[in-house]
């Protein structure tokens, strides 16, 4: 196996782009990445979409998009694995070039949430549930985070006012994120007493609908100096584990299995430990959902997790820095593109080139992007060459 570096990353402002379609966004995304890696060609291509076909009609991303973006008859394939198809679209790119098939690869996430109204979204992100039972019997996924939340209270007493302090840590972040969908402040107040979506959680405590996209160039370590003068970041890790779809089917409502054994696997391919990293990106689609995953990748102990944000444990400056790209809550969720913005967030920051938000001294970042309420979980582990 080869080592592997990401040597261009691409990302446009995040939101309701009612101007542009699909292969605009995506298109303009991979482009800047090109530019950025300063590479005349890719070889092979794969986009993390979970649901084209619902929210746009259009399936068959991979032929359509390497016709659009220029670069036919190369392979190109889409990756699907709900929220998480970007961090498994990058999993793949990162396994083609490792593994010697081809040397330059573009991973892409894309997804146009807002063509459809509320109720086609919410029948789109559905399918990332156990349609049979879950879905069918009415549950959305605020309810089902909703439902985490709640045990998580009654196990360890994690409070309304924990939760809220998630969102207002990741709006602070994302308030200096120029590719953000909503980039301002909030406080505890406004959060608690914003519309209840889901008993606890609240309108603020809900990532949002989102179009977007994101892209990133890799090729082998020892040729970035033919493509670039940029200073490449190294891919130590990837992992991916799965878990049951369904909430009724696991032991603990708390936990997220996948996300801790995906963590494990990450840490041992890279000979690290959690104490080893800097800051990580993780999948913050909902308040509660930051708070199990940092627990679950072991920053903090198991039922402990909702002090962070309020001792300012996970504020940019504290003892690990998470999502100071302000996450899905602050920056946006397109769900196919989240698991590649947080490796063009995290490739950002050992540049050293994040402006307000940076981290000091970064060197070694993870990035964690899950689907669902955790049934599939990738993480990478990335740090300066």
């Amino acid at each position: 196996m080869r080592d592997v570096a990401v040597i261009g990353v691409g990302m446009q402002k995040w939101g309701e782009l009612w101007e542009k379609s699909l292969r605009d966004i995506f298109t303009e995304s991979a482009m800047l990445a090109i530019d950025d890696a300063g590479v005349d060609h890719i070889d092979s291509m794969y986009v993390g979409c979970m649901s084209s076909g619902l929210f746009v009609g259009q399936e068959h991303l991979g032929s359509l998009l390497a016709d659009y973006l220029g670069v036919a008859p190369i392979p190109a394939l889409r990756v699907e694995s709900a929220c998480a198809s970007g961090g498994a679209a990058f999993r793949q790119a990162f396994f083609d070039v490792a593994s010697g098939a081809n040397d330059v690869v573009l991973a892409g996430g894309v997804e146009k949430m807002t063509d459809i109204d509320g109720g086609g979204a919410t029948f789109a992100l559905s399918t990332a549930a156990d349609a049979e039972y879950e879905v069918y019997n009415g549950v959305t996924f605020p309810g089902l985070y909703a439902m985490i939340a709640v045990a998580h209270m009654n196990a360890y007493g994690t409070t309304r006012e924990q939760l809220a302090a998630v969102a207002v840590k990741n709006h602070k972040n994302g308030a200096k994120n120029p590719h953000a969908q909503y980039p301002f402040e909030v406080t505890v107040e406004q959060v608690l007493s914003s519309v209840m979506i889901a008993d606890p959680l609240t309108i603020l405590d809900c990532s949002p609908i989102t179009d977007g996209a994101a892209a990133a160039i890799l090729c082998p370590l020892d040729m970035v100096g033919d493509f670039t003068d940029n200073e490449p970041v190294k891919i130590l890790s990837s992992a991916h584990a799965t878990d049951s779809i369904a909430l009724h089917s696991r032991k603990d409502l708390t936990w997220l299995s996948a996300v801790a054994k995906a963590g494990q696997i990450a840490y041992e391919g890279a000979g690290l430990t959690p104490s080893d990293l800097d800051f990580v990106e993780v999948h913050d689609c909902f308040t509660i959902a930051e708070i199990a995953v940092i627990e679950a990748l072991g920053f903090f102990e198991k039922g402990k997790g909702g002090t962070g944000a309020v001792s300012g444990e996970t504020a940019m400056g504290g003892r690990i820095p998470v999502n100071p790209s302000g996450g899905l809550k602050s920056k946006g969720h397109p769900v196919g593109a989240t698991g590649i913005a947080q490796i063009v967030e995290t490739v950002t920051q050992l540049r050293g080139v994040a402006g307000e938000r940076q981290v000091d001294g970064a060197k070694i970042g993870m990035t964690q992007n899950m689907g669902g309420t955790g049934g599939s979980c990738v993480a990478h582990i990335l740090g300066k060459a």
